[in-house]
């Protein structure tokens, strides 16, 4: 009969035995490590997504100085949907933290104000002097200023509709400006005066208390979901039709939406408080009964 090899029955037994307590402690702090490691890179990922926007908006720049204003305009759009995204992800990986918030801040006060700003100085404010690079400033310093109240009054303010314009929708506005008068063949030192209005009209809805709309309320999405599907490929095959015009009509509407929301919701509120208030023949009948 043949035997057994000894040897081998012992290689068998080594690796049939139980784990020793080095060996139970270890593959735990392994795990760890990854898991660790998994949620350092999910952190960090708002963070790049930022870090994106801030590199769109200087290559923005750089692209401006040359005299290349079509990519100009289309990398201000582009630091513009980095800035959107980052903020969801960070929701949705619930890595919402004090340092991303304000490195959103840093980064909306490089890709929206002195991005746009600089390129519409160097587009078409350049030839007024003193008056072209003190309009790009003002436009700077409201995009700044809106950012701060924004932050101060986060939580506080109805969070269906933003109190003044959006530094990244004003920024976009000057982009998809530049976009149009490219696409169209429209000189801009022919319509200076009107580009000067435009910027300090920006600047000013900023700063001002008047009312836009958020898009944070989707209850109409979930009323009626196959209208707002159908519209919102109607809208994405207008742009796909016409990238450089379409956008500029959709700012242009939005822009001009934020003036008519303040007078309807003023109107509205007017009309509620007068429901309220007795009238005076009432009053006086009441009184001498």
């Amino acid at each position: 009969m043949p035997t057994k090899n000894p040897k081998r029955s012992e290689f068998f037994r080594r690796r049939r035995r139980p784990p020793g307590e080095g060996e139970l402690h270890s593959r735990p702090e392994r795990r760890r490590m990854r898991i660790n490691k998994m949620k350092k890179g999910i952190f960090l990922l708002p963070s790049l997504l930022t870090l994106c926007s801030i590199f769109m908006s200087f290559y923005a720049i750089i692209s401006g100085l040359k005299g290349h204003f079509l990519l100009a305009g289309g990398l201000i759009l582009a630091a513009a949907f980095f800035d959107g995204i980052d903020g969801r992800v960070a929701r949705l990986t619930k890595t919402t933290t004090q340092f991303g918030l304000e490195l959103d801040s840093l980064a909306d006060v490089i890709s929206f104000g002195i991005a746009p700003a600089l390129v519409m100085y160097v587009w078409a404010l350049e030839p007024y002097g003193r008056v072209g690079w003190v309009t790009a400033f003002v436009f700077v310093a409201c995009g700044a200023l809106r950012l701060a109240r924004f932050n101060v009054q986060s939580g506080r303010v109805d969070a269906r509709r933003f109190v003044g314009l959006p530094i990244p929708a004003a920024a976009c506005m000057i982009a998809t400006t530049v976009l149009f008068f490219r696409k169209v063949g429209l000189n801009p030192a022919d319509y200076g005066i009107m580009l000067l209005v435009l910027t300090y009209g920006l600047s000013f809805l900023m700063v001002s208390g008047v009312k836009f709309h958020a898009f944070k309320d989707l209850e109409y999405a979930k009323q009626k979901p196959f209208s707002s599907t159908v519209a919102l490929v109607l809208i994405l095959a207008l742009i796909a039709a016409s990238p450089l015009v379409v956008p500029f009509f959709l700012l242009a509407g939005y822009v001009g939406s934020g003036p008519i929301l303040t007078l309807v919701l003023h109107l509205r509120r007017k009309n509620v408080l007068e429901s309220k208030t007795p009238e005076p023949e009432k009053v006086d009948a009441e009184a001498t009964s």
